[in-house]
């Protein structure tokens, strides 16, 4: 049975993954930063690997006898320099295969830093000739979760989006689609940017959490100004706020507007709508029932 190394192992994607892979039998890895996330974040029948991205030679003992590597890494300042370290070592060990958890718009010079970061380790990742997978997810629908206490409390949806339509995707979507890449070699040499089944907007949101809770939900547009002040007021640093904020610039631009058959394409079964991701989270929404809506 070949080994997969898991690398953002707790993350939004990640967490969802190892479960997913353990169903395809795969005998997986997880590679944690925190000795204590432990089996809580990732299954007492999951072997660990405690790693530092900064620390080569802990990446050269999580990489001992893999065969695929889950590249996924949080959106830091090192984020460069951290993936490329693990393609780097990769490469050294034999690796067989990494698949990248990316992003939509990834591009080198992109006017979100983020996305740009993205598109440099893709260009690496390509020039290590290790076979690869590039996975592309626009917006995640699990994004809507830091509004949810906001939601939940006052029964409205704040956010610079204007009447944007966003392919919204579900993170478990993305996951499935990664165990498929990771556990056959059908895949490598594709770049696919996954979405969701539809482009809704923020209306049809909080329409659909409605829906899901059983409260009136409203949306507001503000503008990014507003926006940019209320995160870092809420203690986002300042270039995460601005970067927020630069995503829906591009969102409102219609970038994320078209939708792919991509998770099909890979797992055989459509992507999941935000309208089941709102019921699947109903709970999260509903901190306040004071709202509720009469039948």
């Amino acid at each position: 049975m070949s080994r997969i190394l898991v690398t953002g192992a707790t993350g939004t994607v990640g967490s969802i993954l190892i479960p997913a892979l353990r169903g395809r039998d795969s005998n997986v890895r997880a590679l944690i930063h925190n000795p204590e996330h432990g089996g809580r974040f990732v299954g007492d029948d999951v072997e660990l690997a405690f790693a530092d991205f900064a620390d080569r030679a802990t990446i050269r003992t999580a990489l001992r006898d893999v065969d695929a590597v889950f590249l996924a890494c949080g959106n830091v300042p090192d984020q460069v320099a951290y993936e490329c370290a693990v393609i780097d070592e990769a490469a050294r060990s034999g690796v067989r295969r990494i698949v990248k958890l990316s992003a939509r718009g990834a591009e080198i010079g992109s006017p979100v830093a983020y996305w740009d970061w993205h598109g440099q380790i893709e260009r690496h990742l390509r020039a290590s000739g290790i076979p690869s997978v590039l996975l592309q997810p626009g917006f995640l629908m699990t994004n809507l979760l830091a509004a949810a206490a906001q939601i939940g409390q006052q029964g409205m949806l704040f956010a610079p989006a204007g009447a944007a339509r966003i392919s919204m995707i579900d993170p478990a979507d993305v996951a499935a689609a990664a165990a498929v890449a990771l556990s056959t070699d059908k895949h490598e040499g594709q770049t696919y940017v996954l979405t969701g089944p539809a482009a809704i907007t923020y209306e049809q949101v909080a329409l659909d959490i409605s829906a899901a809770t059983g409260r009136r939900v409203g949306f507001v547009d503000i503008p990014s100004e507003t926006a940019a002040a209320a995160l870092i007021e809420a203690g986002l640093p300042p270039f995460a706020a601005r970067q927020v904020v630069t995503v829906f610039d591009q969102l409102r631009a219609g970038v994320q507007a078209e939708t792919t058959q991509a998770v099909q394409q890979i797992t055989g079964r459509p992507a999941r709508p935000f309208a089941m991701f709102a019921r699947d989270y109903a709970g999260a929404f509903s901190t306040d029932a004071s709202n509720a809506v009469n039948a």
